[in-house]
This record gives C-alpha cells, structure tokens and sequence, in this order.
C-alpha cells in the first residue's frame, strides 16, 4: 500500500521506523502485498507518552479496512477510540480507517504494541 518496489520493501522490511502521525510511536513492516487485495502489516510500538490525535486515513480509490490486534496493553491509557467501529473487543478493533476518525488515547506508565492489518478493497459500484 505504501510500498513502490521491492527494493523499498527490502530496506523497510522488519526495521522500526517512525509512525506517519509524527507523534512518537514506531512501526516495524511485517508484510506487504501492492497485488489484487493491497495490504500491510505492521507491528506498532506506542512508548509511554505517546498518542495518536483524532484522523482518518484517505485513499485515492476504494475502501481501506483496518483489524488492530492489541498485543500488548499498557498499564493505563493507550484505548483506541473510534465512533463508529465495525467490530470491537478489549484487544480487537475492525474499522474503516479511511470514513472513521480513529485516535489512541496519551499511553501512560508504560508501553502498548498493536498488531496493525490494513487492506484496501476496491469500491463497489454506486459508492
């Protein structure tokens, strides 16, 4: 989804970079896949302090889903926060990153790891 090539995945692959929100969290790439259903996978580490404001996450065509899989919760803070989410738990949280403005609340007394799965599907006609 945001890979070009495969020597990009190659440089990003499994190396912590920074988060798009510039708000200091990081991402670790797992997986990439740009062909028929476009994809990612990260691994997201939210260090104590960080949080992610209110946002959505455009794309140029088509519907982007997003499936958070709380791995590690941190010992206060760190809840996601979605008005209108399709499906979620304590740990799993399935939205529509691109119509739903998501956030993550300031982590607090500790770290929070998410495993972050996005997929983009192509729009149906009359959307």
């Amino acid at each position: 989804m945001g890979i070009k090539s495969l020597r990009e995945y190659g440089r990003r692959w499994l190396r912590w970079e920074k988060g798009r929100q510039n708000t200091g969290y990081d991402k670790l790439l797992l997986a990439v896949n740009p062909f028929l259903i476009p994809f990612d996978c990260y691994l997201l580490r939210f260090p104590e302090g960080t949080e992610i404001p209110p946002h959505r996450d455009p794309v140029k065509a088509g519907r982007h889903y997003r499936l958070n899989i709380i791995v590690k919760r941190s010992p206060s803070g760190g809840e996601f926060v979605c008005a209108d989410p399709i499906f979620q738990t304590r740990r799993i949280k399935l939205f529509r990153s691109d119509l739903c403005t998501h956030s993550v609340t300031p982590v607090i007394g500790g770290s929070r790891y998410a495993l972050s799965i996005g997929w983009v599907l192509r729009s149906r006609s009359g959307e």
